[in-house]
């Protein structure tokens, strides 16, 4: 870590709530419960580094379908920081909690020396109903009038369409994601980064539909998406810890350091494609290039969507650096933490599995109304 510039944000902690579906083992946790555990944990977790620092200075969280009214700073009186600590909430659909991450670490890579607090949550279990005049709707627009705006069923559809990817193509590859996620648990491999809730200690989903992937019906009529290798709507929270350098230095504690990132904008008729392009350019800025990516997390809301960006990237569906534990098709996809999910699989399998410093890892999300959000992190002890 030594040759690292001081201000280099590093991630020293990373923890998430077990995710469960809509409805069901979490419902009854809205985004400040799901969430203020997980920071309180994030805390304990580098107690030594918070107490020197003299706790912390920032709580950033994504957030899509919440009531609104600020839930980080919410969250941070829950979980305990203090009054002082101020909060900010950030929407960037289902890109919004890696986007949150890399907004926490941007005033470190300017030089200040606080430690925050970055991630996400939802919670469609107790998000309000939303209307218009009396009139309920499900979402707000992605894009303007005159733009597409397609159901994001129906942009993996087309996406599939467009790329030539079969049922049977997806179908693999949402068993595959089901059945690595189900080793990983079997291995234990989930259980440091878990905090449980609500009497549920692992999460929900892993394994529920793997054996009837290939029986169920498409969501739309003669398609090849289906409730299988699509992934839930699913309620969960996730966040890490962020430090310059030069204090994880002074603490002796390994981590990722976030060495290049990328936003970019896609086609809103295909926004499956976004997580693509966002790689490529975060792996540009680095001068790296995808086969030196030892660990990569992509969000898998669809596997159709997975597949088609796995191909734009020149990597094989089956590579084991991908999602080695499974993904969103098999753990779930809260949207608005799911970019944060990503970061927290990172830290587990570099940091805590004992990857060499300079290992690289990668993080990539896929968003609606045709964004990418992506980030290139590093082993660092």
């Amino acid at each position: 870590m030594s040759d690292l510039p001081a201000s280099t944000p590093v991630i020293v902690a990373a923890r998430r709530t077990p995710i469960a579906s809509k409805a069901r083992r979490l419902a009854q946790f809205g985004l400040v419960e799901l969430t203020s555990p997980v920071l309180r944990a994030l805390c304990e977790d580098a107690d030594e580094l918070v107490t020197a620092a003299g706790g912390i200075s920032d709580v950033v969280l994504g957030n899509c379908m919440g009531p609104g009214g600020n839930p980080a700073r919410a969250a941070a009186l829950a979980a305990g920081l203090g009054d002082h600590v101020p909060g900010g909430s950030v929407d960037r659909q289902c890109g919004s909690g890696l986007a949150a991450i890399l907004d926490a670490a941007a005033p470190i890579r300017a030089g200040d020396s606080g430690l925050r607090l970055g991630g996400g949550a939802e919670s469609p279990s107790t998000a309000p109903i939303r209307s218009i005049g009396g009139t309920a709707y499900s979402r707000a627009r992605f894009t303007p009038q005159g733009f597409p705006d397609p159901d994001m069923p129906q942009a993996a559809e087309d996406l599939a369409t467009a790329s030539g990817i079969s049922r049977l193509r997806q179908d693999r590859y949402a068993q595959l994601s089901h059945h690595r996620a189900a080793e990983a648990l079997t291995a234990g491999r989930f259980s440091s980064e878990l905090v449980p809730l609500g009497g549920l200690h692992a999460d929900e989903g892993i394994g529920r539909r793997s054996g009837v992937i290939p029986r169920l019906p498409p969501l739309t009529r003669q398609g090849t998406v289906t409730a299988g290798n699509s992934t839930r709507i699913n309620d969960g929270a996730a966040a890490v810890l962020l430090a310059p350098a030069s204090a994880a230095r002074q603490q002796n504690l390994p981590g990722l350091a976030l060495r290049s990132h990328a936003m970019v904008g896609c086609d809103p008729s295909l926004p499956g494609l976004g997580a693509a392009p966002a790689l490529q350019h975060a792996l540009a800025r680095l001068g790296a290039e995808t086969s030196d990516v030892n660990a990569l997390e992509i969000v898998e809301a669809f596997a159709s969507q997975t597949v088609a960006v796995l191909a734009r990237l020149g990597i094989d569906d089956d590579d084991p650096r991908v999602c080695a534990d499974g993904g969103a098709l098999a753990l779930g996809h809260p949207w608005g933490a799911s970019g944060a999910v990503a970061a927290v699989r990172l830290f587990s399998r570099l940091v805590t599995s004992g990857a060499p410093a300079g290992t690289l890892g990668a993080a990539a999300v896929s968003v609606g109304g045709g964004l990418g959000i992506a980030a290139v992190v590093e082993v660092v002890r």
